[in-house]
């Protein structure tokens, strides 16, 4: 990972995207939690970097994360989250977002040109992209990328575990009856 692609300190990267847009960079910030990242995320983010010549992703801490999903998520800890991130070609920047934080917290810091936004997160209405309009330059709601989500994933692994596990427990009470009627 490029050591300085992560910052996780606030004024840091405050600092880093001052100079950024001094330099007259375009900035792009979007955020999310980004567990199981797929091919959709890939694709959201290449269409974020596009309204802009540097793109921060802010990332949820897990326990923001749990905060959001709940208590079994995140299935991929922060770290990996925020190192596999900043792998992606379209990703300059990334950074966390805190439990502390309520969700303009970050955009006030970054004051981004363009805010990305994905129309599948429940939590960014109507009222709040009015509520940072002058924050922002522009925002954009992106639809989603890809057919299936983090979260549906999760769950068609959750329900393949619980047939096989209802098999197992079929199995293991028709052979526990059998040698409970044997030994008669």
């Amino acid at each position: 990972m490029p050591a300085d692609s992560f910052i996780p300190d606030y004024t840091q990267l405050k600092g880093a995207v001052d100079t950024l847009r001094k330099d007259g960079r375009r900035i792009v910030l979007t955020q999310g939690v980004y567990d199981l990242i797929h091919e959709g995320h890939a694709l959201y983010l290449e269409k974020a970097k596009a309204y802009g010549d540097v793109l921060v992703v802010g990332v949820d801490s897990d326990a923001l994360t749990k905060l959001r999903k709940g208590p079994e998520r995140p299935i991929v800890p922060e770290a990996e989250r925020v190192r596999m991130l900043t792998h992606l070609r379209h990703v300059d920047l990334v950074t966390i977002r805190n439990v502390n934080d309520d969700l303009g917290t970050l955009i006030r810091l970054v004051r981004p040109d363009v805010l990305v936004v994905s129309e599948s997160t429940r939590d960014f209405t109507k009222q709040m992209v009015e509520d940072y309009a002058g924050v922002c330059g522009q925002i954009v709601s992106l639809p989603p990328q890809a057919v299936t989500s983090s979260s549906a994933r999760i769950r068609m692994l959750t329900i393949e575990g619980a047939v096989k596990l209802s098999h197992e427990i079929n199995r293991a009470v028709e052979e526990f009856i059998g040698k409970i009627r044997n030994v008669e």
